[in-house]
């Protein structure tokens, strides 16, 4: 495909020579762009290839650009010009893709990808020209592969409505988590279930439908609204007529292949009504003026001519960010990670098994250890520690994949999680605190609950929130403390009461004093493996 021949081929009248070399200049930047962060480029086409909620990143960049050709008559009557607040737009999103990478976080680098690429436009043609453009260029981040942070808050909105509706259709429910037990069977809400390809395929849908069928913006915004909250609803009402047929039929329908073609169809009914509605109140399209007249009527003299140092920053800008993670991944040490030993500290002794079973799911460590301890009164604690060096987008401390226990584990579920403020050695700081339930015989002798505190230890600081974690990760590369990191989860097992409220405060006191006997002990094995580099 010859690009010059294309842009030769646009009627852009008596400035044709302007648009054609700012459109080749615009070209040769994005390319830039593509080319120095392949490895961003590669993560979100892999997304793209094996996830259904993002296989529309593929078609997305070809949508936005028949976007642009399409009002072509609208942008084509501006003088292309450079602009300095554009330049300076695309170095601050430079700046966050270093953050991002820094700590892995893909959702960060791709979206600042995805921003640099559209703040060349107005870079290198002007914000009149951008103008005309906003809602194709904004299209763009529909191609971003966000979206996953969502699924716990979708998945207990869809196990609500499920057991709500099942309560209030006569069937007795009993709830744990996002696991439900009704007379036919057992069900649990899955990531599948969470409807998030649903509601992520219909926005990008209902947004290009608003754009293109409707001028006014009020009408734009209920449409977008509507593509938001029909999915939602429309998923909920899938989950319970799933259990619902599946209850009056045995269980033979309604799971398996049946589950999903169920899910689809379902889907597609519902998003060919939502536009066939929506389509009643298309607006007329408006008739462009054609741009021999446009021209005519603007002089246009071509006053902000480009300059090599204005090019100079452009590459500077795009190639700075790799230059730093270059720079400090060759300050990063790459020897193996050994754990040192932790040792207890009265009235806790070391124990030579864990007291549980239960493996977290922190995956990709450098190096993990499980231990059990135990007090005088035969009390039992576990501790769980997984270290991370050399973080990269596979293996990394704070990640969503870096869970408890997964909707796929057949041994434990969890069934409660919440963030509360704990007292350790007459400090205050954050814990992750979580029970986790047996999936065994409901009665049998082993059957004991964990209650979990779990926890980051980053740069030197114990912290619970993923945010704070993450930039404090950033933060420690930056002053050159590396990269090292580790999740810690202690534990207690417990027998199960009707109360977990009573049975919580207990196993809290537990955890405390065996956080406040042993907290330096475990930090200072912490610090001790990041000295041995």
């Amino acid at each position: 495909m010859n690009i010059n021949k294309i842009i030769k081929s646009l009627d852009f009248s008596e400035h044709q020579y302007f648009w054609r070399r700012s459109l080749i200049i615009l070209i040769f930047f994005i390319a830039a762009i593509l080319f120095t962060y392949i490895n961003t480029v590669i993560q979100m086409v892999g997304l793209w290839s094996v996830s259904d909620t993002y296989a529309h990143g593929f078609i997305v960049p070809f949508i936005s650009l028949w976007l642009i050709w399409r009002i072509r008559k609208e942008w084509m009557v501006f003088e292309p010009e450079k602009s300095w607040v554009a330049l300076i737009l695309m170095l601050g999103a430079a700046l966050v893709w270093l953050a991002g990478d820094l700590v892995a976080i893909n959702a960060i680098t791709q979206l600042t990808l995805v921003s640099m690429i559209i703040l060349c436009v107005p870079a290198v043609l002007g914000w009149p020209v951008t103008k005309k453009m906003t809602f194709p260029l904004l299209f763009l981040y529909f191609s971003v592969p966000v979206g996953d942070f969502m699924l716990p808050t979708m998945m207990e909105w869809t196990a609500d409505f499920t057991v709500f509706a099942l309560k209030h259709t006569g069937i007795p429910v009993y709830r744990e988590g996002l696991q439900f037990v009704i007379p036919s069977g057992n069900w649990s809400v899955v990531e599948a279930c969470s409807g998030i390809r649903y509601l992520i395929a219909s926005v990008t849908v209902g947004c290009l439908f608003a754009y293109i069928n409707y001028r006014s913006y009020l009408k734009r915004l209920i449409f977008i609204i509507v593509s938001v909250v029909v999915p939602l609803i429309a998923n909920w009402l899938r989950a319970y007529l799933i259990v619902l047929i599946g209850h009056y039929s045995g269980n033979e329908l309604a799971t398996g292949v049946d589950h999903l073609i169920y899910g689809w169809l379902f889907f597609g009914l519902v998003i060919i009504l939502m536009l066939f509605i929506g389509a009643r109140w298309d607006d007329e399209p408006i008739v462009l003026i054609k741009s021999s007249i446009l021209y005519k009527e603007k002089k246009l003299t071509n006053s902000n001519k480009y300059n090599k140092k204005f090019f100079l920053l452009i590459f500077f800008i795009i190639l700075a960010p790799h230059l730093l993670v270059n720079w400090i991944a060759s300050r990063n040490n790459e020897l193996p990670v050994e754990l040192e030993n932790i040792i207890a500290v009265k009235p806790w002794k070391k124990l030579e098994n864990s007291p549980s079973d239960w493996i977290p799911g922190f995956q990709h460590a450098a190096a993990e250890t499980s231990m059990g301890f135990e007090n005088e009164m035969g009390v039992k604690v576990g501790l769980h520690i997984s270290y991370y060096r050399q973080q990269n987008y596979k293996s990394k401390l704070v990640t969503s994949s870096n869970t408890l226990v997964s909707n796929a584990n057949k041994n434990w579920s969890q069934i409660f999680h919440k963030t509360q403020k704990v007292i350790i050695q007459n400090e205050i700081f954050e814990v992750n605190s979580s029970v986790l339930r047996p999936k065994r015989t409901i009665g049998s002798e082993e059957e004991k609950n964990l209650h979990i505190w779990n926890f980051y230890w980053v740069n030197g600081k114990l912290i619970a929130n993923d945010v704070n974690a993450k930039v404090q990760g950033a933060l420690g590369q930056i002053l050159g403390n590396g990269d090292d990191g580790a999740i810690i989860a202690v534990y207690v097992p417990y027998s199960i009461s009707d109360s977990l409220t009573n049975d919580l405060e207990l196993t809290d006191k537990i955890l405390q004093n065996f956080m406040v006997k042993n907290k330096n002990a475990i930090i200072f094995t912490i610090k001790k493996t990041q000295e041995k580099k």
